[in-house]
Order: structure tokens, then sequence, then C-alpha cells
């Protein structure tokens, strides 16, 4: 009988332990979809402003810096200065910046559309700024990470991942950086050159998925 029950108990842990991971994995792992050549889909999702924006509505774009962020990451809050300055230098040249904000607005509050506009109107920011509702985005670029960045390279009316990862290698200090990924990718895109480094691991917060 003492057997017996331990056997149960046993195989009850194993299902609960398998549930969880199970329930872990349907939430949180969003598996990586766009890969450096991969052309990504396009999006039309709310600015800050209440305009709908999309990468086939900036028709005189050359490409996007696509940017994952939000009001309540350290990470995020630390690289608002660089991605202005990213929009500021490159938005002119055909590569504008569009900032989305993947949070889950349940999960992450501050992170709701108008906590959105406090922190763009707070912070200046000079740039699109898109809440991803659905997560719908997110999920089919793969980005796990606030800030993560796509570099889009424009193809007859396609959109061509060029790089995906860090902004650079310095998220405390901008000035301190070695590394400008972005700013590098971009760089080569507008020379007509091959990206040089095209990947790098994106440093940040994790993303705040929705509940099952």
């Amino acid at each position: 009988m003492k057997k017996n029950l331990l056997l149960t108990t046993g195989v009850l842990s194993v299902a609960l332990i398998f549930f969880i991971n199970a329930k872990k994995t349907s939430i949180q792992e969003h598996p990586k979809k766009y890969e450096v050549g991969d052309y990504a889909s396009d999006f039309n999702l709310k600015n800050i402003d209440g305009t709908m924006v999309s990468m086939a509505g900036m028709k005189e774009a050359k490409g996007f810096i696509i940017i994952f962020t939000c009001n309540t990451c350290p990470f995020s809050k630390m690289y608002e200065g660089r991605i202005k300055e990213l929009h500021s230098e490159y938005s002119t040249k055909g590569f504008p910046v569009i900032a989305i904000n993947p949070n889950d607005q349940n999960t992450s509050p501050d992170d709701s559309f108008e906590n959105m506009k406090i922190r763009a109107k707070s912070q200046e920011f000079n740039f699109p700024y898109l809440q991803d509702v659905t997560q719908e985005v997110v999920s089919s670029y793969g980005a796990s990470r606030t800030p993560q960045v796509f570099v889009l390279l424009k193809e007859k009316g396609k959109y061509k991942v060029a790089y995906e990862g860090a902004i650079d290698n310095n998220h405390r200090d901008g000035s301190l950086a070695t590394k400008k990924y972005v700013k590098d990718a971009v760089d080569n895109l507008l020379a007509g050159k091959e990206v040089q480094t095209k990947f790098t691991k994106a440093i940040g917060c994790s993303i705040k998925w929705k509940d099952a």
C-alpha cells in the first residue's frame, strides 16, 4: 500500500512539473522566427499620437531601425537618448527608427498606452512609439529582450533583416561604447556594403508576455 502511494505521488509530481513547464513554455518561450537574411512582415500599430504606423506607409524609406523597447526596463531607459540620436541621424538618410513596446499592459501596467504617451512626452521622443497590443509583431520577430534591434533593408517592397541584436556594447554609457553595432550596420547599408557584424546578443529585460 505504501509502495503504491509513493508511486502515485511520484507520478503526480512528474505530471505537475510537466504542466508547469508546459505553461511556462507557452507563455514565455517565443522562438526566434527571423534570422538575418529573412524577410520581415509589415505591421500596422498605433502610435502615441493616435495614428496607425506601418513600414509600407513610409514610402521614401530605404530601410528601418526597428527597436523593441518599453517604459519600464532600466536598460531601455538608459538607451533612450541614443535611440533619439539614431533617429535624428538616420531618418533623414532613409533609415528611421520605429520603436515598439511589446509588453502586455496587464502584466506590466506601467507599459500601458497612456503611460507610453507620458513617457514619450517627458523624454521628448522624436520617433514613432507603437504599442503591440496583441504581441503578434514581437512574436513574429522573435525578440525576447528590451531593447532589441532589427535593422531592415528595403528590397523591392520587402524588408530584409540585415542586423539583429544590441544597439552598442555599453548599456551604461554610450560615450564609452567601443562598438556601435546599429550605427555601423546602417552605415554599411548606406554605403552599399555588406553588414560586417550581423548579430549580437541583446542585453536587457525580458519581455512581459500575456498570461495564458
